[in-house]
């Protein structure tokens, strides 16, 4: 029987988050191969790979304060060069997930997603189930979305997941970013940062009051909010184990997704 996970390439692993439009191909084609080592370890696992927008759609949603919606005249202009340039990383991503064996296929969430406030509320199942039956790798992406609210806005990969989690009930999400789990201050910053391994729904509230922000630009909330989503969601399934690990450390993002603890775990 197939069991299914999902994965996040953030976008601190895979682009430098500090120098605009800068991908980190050496990174993204390693990690390639981890997935296509763990899908041959496990032939039963199916896969949905997500992806953030580092520095591509973030330096550019920034810039336009695109997250907030219609504002003014320029706004419009605002969503569409965002959905550019997380578009622009997608498809480097999918191409070296191609070019290393993954059998990688792009799923542009804002040709279907609409959302209310902020919050994502439908988007198109039928394609994506059809190409894991397949057996490929869907790849969604951190993209901007209609609001009937708001106009538009941008949901995240983690937004993204928490919702196709609800209609598809993967077993396991893995978030590999830069650093190996949650920290309760960015350790990037302070060494000393104490790391958490183990997360719990039951937890929350003490472990939400000690973390920090995220150490670049990131329009999506940075690690609070990425980690927030995920105990909602550990919260409505128990059987679901989330994994957060570093990207940038060989093998963890296979280990990961075979099961290992490694990084911090939710569940």
């Amino acid at each position: 029987m197939a069991e299914l996970a999902f994965l996040k390439l953030g976008g601190s692993v895979i682009t430098d988050k500090e120098t605009p439009f800068a991908a980190r191909e050496d990174v993204v084609r390693r990690l390639a191969r981890e997935i296509l080592e763990a899908l041959h370890r496990r032939p039963e696992m199916r896969l949905v790979v997500g992806h953030g927008s580092g520095s591509f759609g973030h330096m550019v949603a920034h810039r336009y304060r695109t997250h907030e919606g219609w504002r003014d005249a320029t706004s419009w202009r605002g969503f569409v060069e965002t959905a550019d340039a997380a578009a622009q990383l997608n498809r480097l991503v999918v191409r070296w997930l191609l070019e290393e064996g993954v059998s990688a296929v792009s799923f542009q969430p804002s040709a279907s997603a609409v959302c209310r406030g902020g919050r994502l509320c439908r988007m198109a199942l039928g394609p994506l189930r059809r190409a894991l039956g397949a057996g490929l790798v869907p790849v969604v992406y951190g993209d901007v979305a209609m609001d009937e609210e708001k106009g538009f806005t941008i949901i995240s990969t983690e937004q993204i997941f928490a919702w196709l989690a609800r209609h598809l009930r993967p077993v396991r999400i893995v978030l590999a970013g830069i650093v190996d789990g949650v920290y309760e201050r960015d350790p990037l910053r302070d060494p000393t940062a104490r790391h958490i391994a183990r997360i719990t729904p039951d937890q929350w509230v003490e472990v939400s009051a000690a973390l920090g922000a995220s150490h670049a630009v990131d329009v999506t909330g940075g690690m609070l909010s990425k980690v927030r989503a995920m105990v909602e969601l550990v919260a409505y399934d128990r059987a679901l184990q989330v994994s957060i690990v570093s990207g940038a450390v060989a093998g963890h993002v296979r280990d990961a997704l075979l099961g290992e603890a490694v990084g911090t775990v939710i569940g």
